[in-house]
């Protein structure tokens, strides 16, 4: 089974690669992650990190998800990956990909790759029936939404400071002027 989920993200690369790669953080931005931490932390994006995230169905219907990664960020590429090795998804492998298409305007895209849970003859077939349209997708397409939305907060207050930064130089540059022609 391989799952391709991605968004248009109203921000530049580097900054939708903090944001994903920031999972401690994601329970305060994403509200159907019930907890991120990490059992073994290597440093930034780095080590064993253990997840859960509701499923929400219909109304008030949801199901507990949980499963533990072994996650690396890559700054420089920007990508970060993770292999899935506690959970029902064990051996399911994970990178999320942050490709700009424009000025401030970045590509993510998630693919999951797995071949569905070790079940005798219908593992396969779970895994691209059932977990992976209803579940894995669905939780990413989420997850893709509160990352996109918090990148584009982010990039949007990036901009306003700059924008204030250069007011604050032009006000100064003037004022030094004026006393020049004084």
């Amino acid at each position: 089974m391989t799952a391709v989920d991605e968004r248009l993200v109203r921000a530049p690369a580097h900054l939708c690669f903090r944001v994903a790669a920031d999972v401690e953080r994601w329970p305060e931005i994403l509200p159907h992650y019930r907890y991120v931490y990490f059992r073994e932390k290597r440093g930034f994006a780095d080590g064993v990190v253990e997840m859960a995230a509701w499923r929400d169905f219909a109304g008030p219907l949801r199901y507990p998800t949980w499963w533990v990664s072994e996650m690396r960020g890559a700054p420089d590429e920007p990508a970060v990956r993770y292999r899935h090795v506690e959970g029902i998804t064990r051996g399911m492998d994970v990178i999320w990909e942050f490709h700009p298409e424009a000025e401030d305007v970045t590509r993510v895209r998630i693919v999951h790759t797995w071949l569905g849970p070790r079940w005798p003859a219908i593992g396969g077939i779970a895994a691209t029936l059932v977990i992976g349209p209803h579940f894995i997708s669905a939780i990413a397409q989420r997850t893709l939404r509160g990352v996109g939305k918090e990148a584009e907060r982010l990039a949007r207050a990036e901009a306003g400071d700059r924008r204030q930064e250069h007011l604050r130089t032009e006000v100064h540059h003037g004022v030094s002027e004026a006393e020049e022609n004084a």
